[in-house]
Formats: structure tokens, C-alpha cells, sequence
């Protein structure tokens, strides 16, 4: 099933449509509040389609996914009762927000870090953090090393593989694709 060479395929022509950079920022702040999907596919075929403006657009995403980011907080500090709560509740994600919680209380500054680099969801801990009352400038420096981190990796890889990135991203685009989605599935179980 080639679901993700289409989704691809779809995003390479949208990454290069002249309101492309405004979309990437509406969706990096998005997705560190509540959209399911990561930024980075959205950031990968960008930064192939015009490598010139690979770290603009890693900039652009990291700014914007920190100020979601701030938008989770807040979100976590002010509404989490008559928000977040039903939310959790009406999708049976009470456990993660307590598992994120635990993650809190034994790592705190590095539970930031750790998912604003990695696949781990920002956005379970961005609310998390607001609801628990995590002091604000270190939630904001780390989620600024964090996530500037990983996009500008992102942004690194595809400027400095070019061509010959995208043809070997192309041909394992759907193995990567479907391991990603196993990973999600392994690490929301023991979230869970």
C-alpha cells in the first residue's frame, strides 16, 4: 500500500505553492496543541523543493511550534477543567495525561526537551505543563532547544542529502511510514 509516496507525493506540490511557509507555521502551531500529525511532514518535502530556504523554514517551524507550545500551557493553566479534562475523558486519554504528569515529577526541564526533539507528542506535555504549574522560562528554553533541534536536523538532512535524499526517501517512504505509525502505536500503549 503506497498510502504514504501519495501523501508525499501531495506535499511536495503543496510545499511549493507561494503560501506554503504561512501554512507550515499555522500547522507547527497546531500541532503543538492538538493536531495529530507531526510538522515534520510538512518541513521534510519543503526543505527538498527549495533547499536554499531549508533553515527559513526550520526558523519558521520552531517559532511557531513554541508559540503553540505557549498556547498548551496556557491551555493546561487556565481551561484544563472545562477543556482539556472532558476532552481527555470523552477520547479515554486520562491515563497518558497521568503517565505525562509522573514523567513531570521525576524529570521535569528534561520531559520538555525530550518531547519537543523527539516523536514522543509535544502536545501532551505542553497542556501537561500548564495544568501542573511548571515554572514558565524553563518550559519555554527547553521547549526552544528542543524543538529548534529537531526541525533544523530536519532541515539539515534534506538541504545536505538533496537529490539523492529525496530518490532514497522516496523508495523506503512507505516502509518509514508504516514504522512510524507502529513506533506511535508501541509508545501510546505504554503511555497508556
Amino acid at each position: 500500500m503506497k498510502i504514504f509516496t501519495a501523501l508525499y507525493d501531495k506535499a511536495l506540490i503543496w510545499s511549493r505553492h507561494r503560501r506554503a511557509p504561512s501554512i507550515l507555521a499555522g500547522v507547527s502551531f497546531a500541532e503543538s496543541v492538538i493536531f495529530p500529525i507531526p510538522v515534520d511532514v510538512m518541513l521534510a518535502p519543503m526543505a527538498i523543493a527549495q533547499p536554499s530556504k531549508a533553515y527559513y523554514f526550520a526558523f519558521l517551524t520552531s517559532l511557531f511550534s513554541v508559540l503553540g507550545g505557549i498556547a498548551g500551557y496556557l491551555l493546561g493553566l487556565i481551561a484544563f477543567e472545562p477543556l482539556v479534562l472532558p476532552a481527555l475523558e470523552y477520547f479515554g486519554n486520562v491515563g497518558t495525561f497521568e503517565t505525562a504528569q509522573q514523567w513531570f515529577n521525576d524529570w521535569g526541564f528534561w520531559v520538555i526537551f525530550l518531547a519537543g526533539f523527539s516523536p514522543i507528542p509535544y502536545k501532551v506535555f505542553t497542556v501537561t505543563a500548564g495544568v501542573m504549574s511548571i515554572a514558565f522560562l524553563p518550559f519555554v528554553i527547553a521547549s526552544i532547544i528542543g524543538r529548534s533541534m529537531r526541525f533544523f536536523l530536519v532541515a539539515w538532512l534534506m538541504r545536505w542529502g538533496g537529490p539523492i535524499m529525496e530518490k532514497h526517501l522516496r523508495q523506503h517512504l512507505d516502509t518509514i511510514g508504516w514504522v512510524i505509525v507502529a513506533l506511535a502505536v508501541i509508545v501510546y500503549l505504554l503511555i497508556r
